[in-house]
């Protein structure tokens, strides 16, 4: 896509950039972003969420027989005697 014009406007106290639906959806924005400057310009990002499909990946694990413990849990005397659920 190629650079388009558009305007700055008034928001409450503050001022922002209306973005189309096609530039939103070739950048993989969603309604929160990062603001980065660099000198004379202004570069927009994505906000990359680490969790996302977690809860998927943590199903797929668990089908492949892949979430078992890496070490072997280990108790001591104070879990044992001082530790309550």
């Amino acid at each position: 896509m190629t650079a388009i014009k558009t305007q700055i406007v008034r928001i409450g106290n503050s001022q922002g950039i209306r973005l189309s639906k096609a530039i939103m959806k070739q950048c993989h924005l969603s309604r929160e972003v990062l603001l980065e400057p660099h000198d004379d310009a202004l570069v927009i990002k994505p906000v990359k969420t680490t969790r996302k499909d977690w809860n998927k990946q943590f199903q797929e694990m668990a089908l492949n027989h892949e979430d078992t413990m890496l070490e072997p849990s280990v108790s001591t005397q104070w879990d044992q005697e001082e530790w309550v659920w």
